[in-house]
């Protein structure tokens, strides 16, 4: 018996509801098992970052040379930065290790703190530099137009003003100042640690260390105020020099970069990052490059734009292009500790499998329907500067962002 043709069109629609029922039902389960499987590597991940750290003092006779600045982080200081930088000590061992800590003006507890650990270092004999400054920020901007140099630019406020990276650059390279020295002296390091005010363990230290393999010219760990929003936007950069396309879990734009983090690999490449704690090789800083931090020219300041001396470093650094600059997403810092217990959980992986399935939509999505007018905005500005000063190149273009930052008497201001 013939179907009619009522009938043949009821049975394609059955058919094609069934076909899409099907294609539904196998998308959702492929994502499950996406899922379950990110899921299984971030545990193994963090397992193995547990298991490898606990050997790492016996592993390693590296001579670390450990390097921070502060400002106004007292709190952080008292109840656990110093404690943790004693333990670093203690790990390897004193004649492995150089502290050198700058303080910069601040109004709070952070002079008492950082002394407090200086005497501290001191009874263990830990070679050290703990310098504290009464130079404050007012101090800083209020200076007699005879001793302002470069680093002033004109605003759109009509005044002139003190430009906060180059501040900022100075401040880092004072905390390096002694391993230059001692290097001239023949006191050799073989690893710089720099340290932001995080709340850290010995174990992401040695965990971050062997990142790669140990073999890079830069390792990052990543750094929360704010879980699940990570905090040094201004400084990480994609292998491709783009800035995230999201705050939140895959953060990244590039496939290679983002790949690699999905599989909570040790070592994602990326461009440029800070993220609260770093480890570089010691060489570039003492050998003939004299690697140093800085900031973009004032000229090209001039133009609306700024870039993070923590991302430049990585742009000028040689080993960047031939060891790699990587991200290590098993080592998490804080900059309190809620943030940082929040990204440790005892029991469960740290991005949760909601946080999986929407961040990977959520990614695609962006990645497929925007495209950032603030890259075209700067990458036009850069070309301009370069028309104006014929000649001129700045290797850290992927480091810039339309912005101008200038320090005021309580921090810094966007102007």
């Amino acid at each position: 018996m013939l179907f009619s043709s009522a009938n043949r069109l009821y049975l394609r629609r059955i058919l094609r509801w069934r076909a899409t029922r099907i294609a539904l039902l196998l998308l959702f389960l492929i994502n499950v098992f996406d899922i379950l499987r990110i899921q299984r590597d971030i545990v193994h991940g963090d397992r193995e970052h547990g298991l490898r750290s606990g050997s790492g003092a016996m592993r390693r006779r590296e001579r670390i040379y450990i390097a921070s600045m502060h400002w106004n982080n007292a709190e952080v200081l008292k109840d656990y930065w110093n404690d943790a930088v004693i333990k670093l000590t203690e790990t390897f061992g004193t004649d492995n290790v150089f502290v050198s800590i700058y303080e910069s003006g601040s109004w709070d507890d952070s002079k008492e703190a950082l002394q407090t650990l200086d005497a501290e270092l001191e009874k263990r004999n830990v070679p050290r530099r703990v310098e504290v400054s009464d130079t404050t920020h007012y101090d800083e901007i209020t200076k007699p137009k005879s001793e302002r140099g470069e680093g002033w630019i004109d605003t759109s406020r009509g005044e002139r003003e003190l430009r906060r990276i180059p501040y900022l650059a100075k401040l880092r390279n004072k905390t390096i100042q002694d391993l230059i020295e001692l290097s001239e002296k023949g006191i050799k390091f073989d690893k710089v640690l720099f340290l932001n005010d995080v709340v850290f363990t010995v174990e992401d230290v040695l965990t971050l260390m062997d990142t790669n393999g140990g073999n890079y010219a830069a390792a990052c760990s990543m750094d929360f105020s704010k879980p699940p929003l990570y905090y040094d936007t201004f400084a990480l950069r994609d292998i491709e020099g783009n800035a995230h396309v999201m705050q939140t879990w895959p953060y990244f734009r590039s496939r290679t970069s983002r790949n690699a983090l999905v599989n909570h690999l040790d070592a994602v490449p990326v461009s440029s990052c800070w993220n609260g704690i770093v480890v570089m090789p010691a060489e570039p800083f003492v050998s003939s490059t004299q690697l140093r931090f800085r900031a973009v020219s004032d000229s090209l300041a001039a133009h609306h734009l700024e870039g993070s001396e923590c991302c430049l470093i990585h742009a000028d650094n040689p080993l960047s292009k031939t060891k790699g600059v990587y991200l290590n997403p098993r080592v998490r810092v804080g900059y309190n500790y809620p943030a940082y217990a929040a990204t440790h959980p005892a029991t469960k992986a740290w991005v949760s499998p909601w946080d999986i399935f929407t961040g990977r939509w959520v990614n695609r999505f962006r990645r497929w329907t925007t495209w950032t007018f603030d890259s075209w905005t700067v990458r036009w500005r850069v070309g301009r500067w370069e028309r104006e000063k014929k000649g001129n190149r700045e290797p850290g273009e992927f480091c810039l962002i339309n912005e101008m930052q200038v320090l005021v008497h309580n921090g810094w201001a966007h102007v």
